[in-house]
């Protein structure tokens, strides 16, 4: 049982990493940490807490794609923008962790709305803007959930 316990902080920091970095699936190894503890641990976890964070950790999963696109597009910024974002969070988390991601993420917008679409200093950066603020809004909602999950699987164990 101590094994399984510590698999699941395990995937619970793992959760929390995963909100960070973009290659890790943050909400869906929180709650694989607490599936695990609802098979194996020593606390009672009812089926309709489960099915609820499920839910939960499916629609931020799914938000985390649609928020940045969304702000992006409400800003003025094309698909490029969003696609620039993430190629330049990307290489800024490569180069420059962890300050290289919210740098690059900026920085991508912008130069792929000004060089692949031809727009204006002040759209681009607008449309920057927006992707910018997209992807650090969908990374609360991933990180705010994942952190509760931690929380459950700490009170849990």
């Amino acid at each position: 049982m101590l094994a399984v316990k510590i698999i699941a902080v395990i995937l619970g920091i793992l959760g929390l990493a995963g909100c960070i970095l973009p290659v890790i699936p943050g909400p869906p190894f929180s709650w694989v940490g607490l599936l695990l503890l609802y098979f194996w641990g020593d606390e009672p976890i009812s089926t309709r807490f489960l099915i609820i964070w499920l839910i939960i950790t499916v629609v931020v999963t799914i938000l985390d794609y649609v928020v940045p696109a969304y702000f992006t597009k409400v800003t003025g910024g094309s698909k490029a923008a969003s696609r620039g974002s993430l190629v330049g969070l990307l290489v800024g988390l490569i180069f420059f962790p962890p300050v290289g991601m919210i740098v690059g993420a900026f920085l991508g917008a912008l130069l792929a709305e000004l060089l692949i679409n031809g727009s204006r200093m002040g759209h681009s950066f607008k449309a920057a803007l927006g992707s910018f603020l997209g992807f650090f809004f969908g990374t609360f909602l991933k990180l705010a959930a994942s952190a509760v999950m931690m929380f459950y699987i700490v009170k849990f164990l």
